[in-house]
């Protein structure tokens, strides 16, 4: 598989971690272990929002961390903890986004939670359909 970006979390600015992250075409990846190793995945067409933030320290050591909200059952919220280069992935992570939803043609779905927490999928056609899964 062919990765469009990789990185670890850092430590004081280096890759002393077992926790790996990588974006390809269509998916969000992140590797947790040494022995006992933890892959979870995010495909992109499913993130909602993607938030960066840098402490002090963090701007110091030339790392941030970037938050990404997903409609993913498994992983909701996924954050990429002190990597390189953060407002560039984000932007990168965007774009990838962006592409996937115009390829999936779930650009216009956008879908909305009300406040008895069912998801409704609202089409280009104005109406409103309540998601199968609840």
């Amino acid at each position: 598989m062919e990765y469009i970006w990789k990185d670890r979390m850092r430590r004081l600015g280096l890759p002393l971690s077992f926790t790996r992250y990588a974006l390809s075409e269509d998916r969000l990846f992140l590797s947790v272990g040494f022995l006992n190793i933890k892959d979870e995945e995010v495909l992109l067409y499913r993130i909602r929002d993607i938030n960066s933030s840098r402490t002090l320290w963090q701007r110091l050591c030339g790392v941030g961390t970037i938050s990404v909200v997903s409609s993913d059952k498994t992983m909701p919220t996924l954050v990429l903890k002190n990597i390189k280069k953060p407002l560039y992935v984000k932007e990168l992570l965007h774009q990838q986004v962006e592409e996937m939803k115009i390829a999936r043609k779930v650009r216009l779905g956008e879908i909305m939670t009300d406040d008895d927490g069912c998801d409704h999928d609202l089409d280009g056609d104005g109406e409103i359909d309540v998601d199968a899964d609840n």
